[in-house]
């Protein structure tokens, strides 16, 4: 009989998640559930309830995960942008990505539709911890240059309607498959000059 790694619980929990992650991209958000991540990584079904608590437990965690791990690659392809070493459109692809082949968009919309809105929460936090770290000076609510904030509503607005329908939408129109891709490169193109301008 083999006997399996003893993992720390922060080990475990980051196992679970990545394999939660997993199937999420390889099945969808209805294939996330305890019992198929604990089959994935060799635990029992009360070890992720211990680290969890349940189901929905798992999926809020996930979203956590997926908003943080975006949000540090997106950060990184701004900071890069902003240092001449990047391009608006490596942002809007990550932003893309993310909701479409990283799993955001599905696992967005399945909250959504079994009720379990408290966990988008962790993705509203982390893109709006993005945005204050991109722009410190917009983080006041009454100041009147909001650019950022706005960009970015857009940007994960059309991202997330890009997953969820961009493909089907854009064949029906006759229009490339990156289409909206390409729109939200212009808009992001557009607001740095506007910016640089005023």
């Amino acid at each position: 009989m083999t006997s399996r790694k003893r993992l720390s619980p922060e080990e475990s929990r980051n196992s679970a998640l990545e394999a939660a992650r997993a199937l999420l991209i390889e099945a969808g958000p209805q294939a996330v559930t305890l019992k198929a991540v604990s089959a994935r990584i060799g635990r029992t079904h009360a070890n992720l309830l211990h680290h969890f608590g349940s189901a929905s437990g798992l999926q809020k965690a996930l979203a956590e995960h997926l908003a943080k791990s975006v949000c540090e690659t997106i950060i990184d392809a701004v900071r890069a942008s902003r240092a001449g070493l990047g391009s608006p459109r490596e942002v809007v692809d990550l932003a893309f990505d993310a909701f479409d082949r990283e799993g955001a968009g599905a696992l967005t919309s399945w909250m959504l539709l079994t009720g379990n809105e408290d966990a988008l929460d962790p993705i509203i936090r982390a893109i709006h911890a993005l945005v204050d770290e991109l722009a410190p000076e917009e983080a006041d609510a009454n100041c009147g240059d909001q650019r950022i904030h706005n960009d970015t509503l857009t940007l994960v607005l059309m991202a997330l309607g890009d997953a969820l329908i961009g493909g089907a939408l854009a064949k029906s129109l006759g229009l490339p498959r990156d289409a909206a891709r390409a729109r939200a490169e212009a808009m992001l193109v557009q607001s740095l000059a506007d910016y640089e301008q005023a």
